[in-house]
C-alpha cells in the first residue's frame, strides 16, 4: 500500500517533468518564430513570445521604445503569471 502510494507520487514527478519540458520547448519554438506587421508606415516585428525585435515608423527606429515597450510587455506577463499561479495554488514545480 504505502509503495504504491509512492510509486503514484513518482508517476506524478513524471507528468511534471514531462509537462515542464513540453512547456520549455513551447516556449523556445516561440521564441523563434517572427510576425511581421506592417501599416501605414509603422513595421513592428515581435517574436512568438512576446519580444519586440524591431519597431519603426517610417524607416525611423527607436532603440530605447523598443527596449521600454519589452519592459512594458515583461512586467504584464509577470502580472498575469502571478495572477494565474495564486489561481491555481501555486503550481511551482512547473518553473
Amino acid at each position: 500500500m504505502v509503495f504504491d502510494k509512492f510509486r503514484q507520487q513518482l508517476s506524478q514527478l513524471g507528468d511534471l517533468k514531462k509537462m515542464r519540458d513540453q512547456a520549455l520547448a513551447l516556449q523556445r519554438q516561440l521564441a523563434a518564430e517572427e510576425l511581421v506587421v506592417e501599416e501605414k508606415g509603422v513595421r513592428v516585428i515581435i517574436t512568438g513570445d512576446q519580444k519586440i525585435k524591431e519597431l519603426s515608423v517610417q524607416g525611423v527606429s527607436n532603440q530605447t521604445l523598443i527596449d521600454v515597450l519589452n519592459k512594458a510587455i515583461r512586467r504584464s506577463q509577470e502580472m498575469a503569471a502571478k495572477k494565474l499561479q495564486e489561481i491555481s495554488g501555486g503550481l511551482s514545480g512547473l518553473r
